[in-house]
Protein backbone atom coordinates (compact mmCIF):
# COMPACT_ATOMS: atom_id res chain seq x y z
CA UNK A 1 0.00 0.00 0.00
CA UNK A 2 1.45 3.71 -0.61
CA UNK A 3 0.48 7.28 1.04
CA UNK A 4 -2.33 9.14 -0.33
CA UNK A 5 0.12 12.30 0.25
CA UNK A 6 3.42 11.63 -0.77
CA UNK A 7 3.30 8.04 -2.05
CA UNK A 8 5.60 6.45 -0.01
CA UNK A 9 5.49 3.13 1.17
CA UNK A 10 3.05 2.46 4.09
CA UNK A 11 4.32 -0.12 6.59
CA UNK A 12 1.54 -1.89 9.52
CA UNK A 13 2.70 0.02 13.12
CA UNK A 14 0.33 -0.07 16.03
CA UNK A 15 -2.64 -1.39 14.19
CA UNK A 16 -2.44 1.11 11.67
CA UNK A 17 -0.56 1.91 8.20
CA UNK A 18 2.35 4.31 8.91
CA UNK A 19 3.88 6.33 5.68
CA UNK A 20 7.70 5.47 5.99
CA UNK A 21 8.50 9.27 4.97
CA UNK A 22 5.84 11.93 5.91
CA UNK A 23 4.17 9.34 8.98
CA UNK A 24 0.44 9.78 7.19
CA UNK A 25 -1.69 7.19 8.99
CA UNK A 26 -4.39 5.00 7.45
CA UNK A 27 -6.45 2.30 8.63
CA UNK A 28 -5.85 -1.15 7.74
CA UNK A 29 -8.28 -2.13 5.33
CA UNK A 30 -7.82 -5.96 4.59
CA UNK A 31 -5.48 -7.35 7.74
CA UNK A 32 -5.92 -11.06 5.95
CA UNK A 33 -3.28 -9.23 2.86
CA UNK A 34 -0.90 -8.54 5.32
CA UNK A 35 1.83 -11.02 6.17
CA UNK A 36 5.15 -10.60 8.03
CA UNK A 37 8.69 -11.78 6.34
CA UNK A 38 11.22 -12.77 8.67
CA UNK A 39 15.10 -11.97 7.05
CA UNK A 40 17.87 -13.91 8.04
CA UNK A 41 21.51 -14.58 7.16
CA UNK A 42 22.50 -16.64 4.13
CA UNK A 43 24.31 -19.62 4.92
CA UNK A 44 27.71 -20.49 2.92
CA UNK A 45 28.53 -23.67 2.34
CA UNK A 46 32.02 -24.30 2.88
CA UNK A 47 34.34 -27.33 1.43
CA UNK A 48 36.55 -28.62 3.69
CA UNK A 49 38.51 -31.84 3.64
CA UNK A 50 40.07 -33.88 5.66
CA UNK A 51 43.50 -35.59 5.37
CA UNK A 52 41.94 -38.69 6.07
CA UNK A 53 38.86 -38.49 3.97
CA UNK A 54 38.07 -40.67 0.85
CA UNK A 55 37.65 -38.20 -1.94
CA UNK A 56 37.51 -40.94 -4.33
CA UNK A 57 34.22 -39.24 -5.76
CA UNK A 58 36.66 -35.99 -6.45
CA UNK A 59 37.51 -35.65 -10.86
CA UNK A 60 41.43 -36.47 -11.26
CA UNK A 61 43.60 -34.87 -13.51
CA UNK A 62 47.29 -35.45 -14.39
CA UNK A 63 49.32 -32.77 -12.15
CA UNK A 64 52.64 -33.30 -10.87
CA UNK A 65 53.12 -33.19 -6.69
CA UNK A 66 55.92 -31.51 -5.42
CA UNK A 67 56.70 -33.89 -2.18
CA UNK A 68 56.00 -37.49 -3.63
CA UNK A 69 56.59 -36.64 -7.29
CA UNK A 70 53.32 -38.76 -8.05
CA UNK A 71 51.62 -37.44 -11.19
CA UNK A 72 48.05 -37.83 -10.42
CA UNK A 73 45.81 -35.69 -8.73
CA UNK A 74 42.65 -34.89 -7.15
CA UNK A 75 41.08 -31.57 -7.77
CA UNK A 76 38.01 -28.79 -7.26
CA UNK A 77 37.30 -25.25 -7.56
CA UNK A 78 36.81 -22.43 -4.94
CA UNK A 79 35.78 -18.82 -5.65
CA UNK A 80 37.99 -17.37 -2.85
CA UNK A 81 38.01 -13.95 -5.13
CA UNK A 82 35.81 -11.16 -6.03
CA UNK A 83 33.25 -12.98 -9.05
CA UNK A 84 35.12 -11.24 -11.57
CA UNK A 85 37.94 -12.96 -10.81
CA UNK A 86 38.61 -16.56 -11.98
CA UNK A 87 38.34 -19.12 -9.42
CA UNK A 88 41.19 -21.01 -7.50
CA UNK A 89 41.81 -24.44 -8.03
CA UNK A 90 42.66 -27.54 -5.56
CA UNK A 91 44.93 -30.24 -6.10
CA UNK A 92 45.78 -33.16 -3.64
CA UNK A 93 47.86 -35.52 -4.34
CA UNK A 94 46.05 -39.19 -5.23
CA UNK A 95 49.43 -41.16 -3.18
CA UNK A 96 50.43 -38.66 -0.01
CA UNK A 97 47.36 -36.60 -0.05
CA UNK A 98 49.66 -33.13 -0.10
CA UNK A 99 47.10 -30.50 -1.03
CA UNK A 100 48.17 -27.39 -3.20
CA UNK A 101 46.68 -24.78 -5.30
CA UNK A 102 46.48 -23.22 -8.92
CA UNK A 103 45.55 -19.57 -9.60
CA UNK A 104 44.70 -18.66 -13.52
Amino acid sequence: MFCEKCEGLLLPKDGVMTCARCGHTAEIKDSSALTQVKKGKKKKKVLVLDENSDIATLPVTRAECQECGNMEAFWWLVQTRRSDEPETRFLRCSKCKHTWREYD
